[in-house]
């Protein structure tokens, strides 16, 4: 089992205080000020936008003294991109029994693909209900039992077997209980099914198991991004879907079918995949395909004793650019919180790192493209990483900060994973703070940030993000904090509001990067390893390179 989060945030470990940099809320505000603004057009990868936001951010780095981090010695590395956007259905059809079931895209149903071609056809294939569709054999669970479904559409549902299991269901705590895996995340299923040889895959929305409404599940806007397969990889499904609950639960009593009985089967490790019998799912549609190249941002600061090993801080700098005007006739989605913040931080990080003692090991600093389509930058650079995986000691990921004013306390996402949450305590009781762990771990923000890209692979990460629940406010206390977590993503994240304020108050935000930096100096300059917890889903992954580092 990991180690409880009370254990790891219990009494501060006291180590040599290391100098703290002054990082100030007016060179926070600065920056997002700029790269928020209209002439950056919401920061789309593959656009305009894009050419802007990168020469800036190169301009930023260069001029700061940085050397360039990317492959060749480049400031960029290229990252290649399938964008597609789906046009309409000329069929949309679902028949159970000979009989049509009504269905419409936008109320009922999100489709979109990410394969590279202009149509998706499927015709009159068959339905398969596959519980929450997981494969995980250390955890002693499949839920697939060797069914073919090739040529089929297979219907899942979202998070874990356990989220809403009860005291005594066989599945209660075999994933972590009320805390998302990576099996529960979306992107798992759509990756699952492929692997599973699916034609389809639909994923049942409901609020609670998804940590979002269908506003956010069955937006279209802007289309969807994917990274070309890798060799050996399985071609994407040709549909990925949401469809509602609502019509679910018509899907499925059309079939015979209760699904809420059947959500209850699923919780257990002897459930079956069950035919959805006299269902068939049609739909062909256009898809608008293009290959386009995006680009994340490298710079670094090489090391005087150990340049072979590395700290990588990172945050994406790609928002949602231009969209369906609001109801005050706006169209740019700006990401000033999310994640101009965070790029704000990593370049104050690099600022102080610079102005600061060479370290011994080489400090990365890595600004990701296409987070917000699927930690796809990230994800390129894991898997064609510039500085070996094996040594690089940790990666330190912001994504999104708190703009109320200082803290008590710092929220920490995924509690329980890995050593680095001891240096972050101990950090934060220099400033006179504590750790408080996420909030809401069902919604599994340990898992949609670009630092999992690296974990995933082994490498420890710690991240900053402060929507992960309120923090606790010098000013109003936790209350306060919920507050401002609750304003946030209920009315501007990834919405035309998440703009720049002279009325933020970055305090609060500009504490959470000194804490970044006090642990990425001292790990810099020391032989030190962080390691994942016994039980850790990625100690197994990061143990077979353990020859690698002295």
């Amino acid at each position: 089992m990991k180690t409880p989060a009370a254990l790891l945030l219990a009494t501060p470990l006291l180590w040599a205080a290391a100098p703290a940099p002054t990082i100030t809320p007016a060179e926070l505000s600065a920056t997002v000020k700029t790269i928020s603004s209209d002439a950056y057009q919401g920061r789309a990868p593959g656009t305009e936008g894009e050419k802007k936001t990168i020469d800036y951010l190169v301009g930023r780095f260069r001029a700061l003294g940085l050397q360039p981090g990317g492959p060749g010695g480049q400031w960029t590395q290229a990252v290649p991109m399938i964008h597609n956007i789906a046009g309409t259905p000329s069929t949309l059809k679902v028949e159970v029994g000979g009989a049509s079931l009504p269905i419409a895209t936008g109320s009922d149903i999100a489709p979109a693909t990410t394969r590279a071609t202009d149509r998706v056809a499927i015709e009159n294939a068959p339905m398969v209900f596959v519980g929450y569709g997981v494969s995980a054999p250390e955890r002693g669970w499949d839920d697939f039992k060797g069914v073919d479904l090739h040529g089929k559409v297979a219907v899942f549902l979202v998070n874990d077997p356990d989220f809403e299991a009860q005291p005594g269901e066989p599945a209660a705590g075999k994933f972590g209980g009320k805390a998302m895996t990576y099996y529960g995340r979306w992107t798992y299923k759509y990756e699952e099914a492929a692997r599973q040889g699916a034609i389809g895959a639909l994923l049942i929305h409901e609020d609670g198991p998804a940590g979002y409404g269908w506003n956010v599940a069955g937006n279209t806007v802007g289309g969807t991004y994917a990274l070309p397969p890798a060799p050996g990889a399985p071609t994407p499904v040709a549909l990925q879907a949401w469809i509602s609950h609502g019509f679910a639960t018509k899907l499925f009593a059309k079939a015979g079918l209760d699904l809420a009985q059947l959500k209850v089967k699923a919780r257990s490790a002897d459930f079956r995949p069950v035919p959805l019998d006299g269902a068939r799912f049609s739909i062909d549609m256009p898809v608008q395909s293009t290959r386009i190249e995006s680009h994340n941002v490298l710079a670094k600061i090489p090391g005087k004793a150990h340049p072979d090993e590395s700290i990588l801080y990172g945050a994406h700098w790609d928002a949602y650019g231009v969209g369906a005007p609001d109801a005050q006739g706006r169209t740019i989605r700006p990401g000033a919180n999310d994640d101009g913040l965070g790029v704000a931080g990593v370049l104050a990080l690099a600022k102080a790192f610079k102005a600061g003692p060479q370290p011994d090991r080489t400090i990365v600093f890595g600004l990701w493209t296409a987070e917000e389509r699927g930690l796809l930058g990230s994800e390129y650079y894991a898997q064609n990483p510039v500085y070996p995986l094996a040594k690089t000691v940790g990666a330190l990921t912001i994504d999104i900060l708190q703009t109320a004013g200082p803290a008590r306390d710092v929220v920490l996402i995924g509690a329980g994973q890995d050593s680095l949450e001891k240096d972050l305590a101990e950090a934060a009781a220099k400033q006179g703070r504590t750790v408080t762990p996420d909030a809401k771990p069902e919604r599994g923000l340990f898992y949609r940030a670009d630092h999992f890209s690296l974990a995933k692979r082994g490498v420890p990460t710690l991240l900053l993000m402060g929507a992960g629940g309120g923090a606790d406010l010098v000013k109003g206390g936790r209350e306060a904090g919920d507050k401002w977590v609750s304003d946030y993503t209920a009315h501007c994240y990834h919405q035309t509001c998440d703009t720049w304020s002279a009325d933020w108050d970055l305090r609060g935000a500009a504490q959470d990067v000194t804490l970044f930096y006090t642990i990425g100096r001292r790990l810099a300059d020391s032989r030190e390893w962080p390691v994942w917890n016994t039980g850790s889903e990625f100690a197994a992954i990061r143990g077979k390179t353990a020859s690698e580092r002295r």
